[in-house]
């Protein structure tokens, strides 16, 4: 998800699009975070993994 949401994330702003821009933005923050929580062992929605 950290992946995906930085490709949206650099092809909305090379293509001047505010909305990719904004959608990459909040899924590599998604992504962290839940990267974060997993990391930690925390279980995140129910599941102890998200692969």
């Amino acid at each position: 998800m950290i992946v995906l949401g930085v490709i949206i994330l650099v092809i909305g702003v090379v293509v001047d699009i505010p909305v990719l821009t904004t959608i990459g933005a909040v899924l590599a923050v998604v992504g962290v975070v839940l990267a974060i929580l997993g990391g930690t062992g925390r279980k995140v929605g129910g599941r102890a993994h998200w692969f």
